[in-house]
């Protein structure tokens, strides 16, 4: 049995939204509950060099929808990045979401070899799409959404495992 690109796509930038969204609200019931204002959180990074909890949300969505979007060979919705709070972040993802849902398996299916070039403020970057999900796209969104989980455990929020899992 083999997998799809889509399958290897869409359920799990699916599942892993999903799981961020509820950390966050994790999160913020923990502010509240320890009056913590949640702008404290929302702004915290791990390092000074290193982005804060909101950019590095809105970032694992544009990754995750650019990843979808270019495999089915659209141009990626765009967000403006102005979330706030969490309630905001949380609605991010749930857009994302809703995009991912909207992508159907024949659009994707079939894009191992789909030629993928992104503008970076580097450069240019150039992947056939088997190796943009496998080695870019899909590394790229875990690494910011485990940051998000990082940067709010040191924060004290009681996360675990199981929450960055999601149920199974």
């Amino acid at each position: 049995m083999t997998i799809s690109m889509y399958q290897a796509c869409v359920p799990p930038l699916t599942r892993m939204l999903g799981n961020l969204a509820a950390i966050l609200e994790k999160a913020a019931v923990h502010a509240e509950a320890k009056k913590i204002d949640p702008a404290v959180l929302i702004g915290s990074r791990l390092y000074p060099d290193m982005f804060p909890l909101a950019r590095q949300v809105q970032i694992a969505t544009d990754n995750a929808k650019g990843c979808a979007a270019r495999l089915a060979g659209m141009d990626p919705p765009r967000y403006v990045d102005t979330e706030t709070t969490f309630p905001e972040l949380i609605a991010r993802l749930r857009k994302t979401v809703d995009f991912l849902a909207t992508i159907k398996p024949a659009q994707i299916d079939g894009s191992e070899g789909r030629t993928i070039t992104l503008t970076m403020h580097h450069g240019t970057l150039t992947f056939q799409g088997m190796p943009y999900l496998l080695n870019y796209a899909l590394p790229n969104v875990y690494f910011h959404i485990t940051t998000v989980y990082a940067i709010l455990r040191h924060c004290g929020v009681e996360v675990g495992k199981q929450d960055f899992l999601g149920k199974f």
